[in-house]
């Protein structure tokens, strides 16, 4: 069993679907009845629903680690607070080191527009995009 799409509460669509395109390079695929879809990788969706929030939600996705030094050189061009565990964002120190789904891996948090709260993380030497399925 694998992922294939999540419903995210939003404030703004817009707002929101520039944040994830541009910040974590996902993929607009445009709106489908009430909700805005980003495509996060050929299985995962993520369906954007502007239909209000206080935030607080926890969204951590791995990636290898070309693709984490990307997607955090685009957060600190951005001027996004950040911090290396979920107790320090804003504090701009990291990344640090979270135990995941695969165990120890390096990890950075960061908010998004809605006040959700993410992660990015990467296992070195794991093999990230097969997501290891038996």
């Amino acid at each position: 069993m694998i992922p294939d799409h999540l419903i995210l509460k939003v404030n703004d669509l817009a707002e929101s679907s520039a944040f994830y395109t541009t910040i974590l390079g996902w993929t607009a695929e445009g709106p489908q009845g009430p909700f805005r879809v980003l495509r996060v990788s050929a299985e995962f969706t993520v369906q954007l629903a502007a239909w209000g929030t206080k935030g607080g939600e926890h969204l951590a996705f791995a990636m290898d680690r070309k693709e984490f030094d990307e997607v955090f050189g685009r957060i600190r061009q951005a001027g996004i607070r950040f911090g290396d565990s979920f107790h320090t964002v804003g504090e701009m120190n990291g990344p640090g080191e979270e135990v995941g789904a695969r165990g120890a891996g390096a990890s950075l948090y960061f908010f998004d527009p809605n006040q959700h709260l993410l992660e990015i993380r990467f296992y070195e030497g794991a093999a990230t995009a097969g997501l290891d399925r038996p």
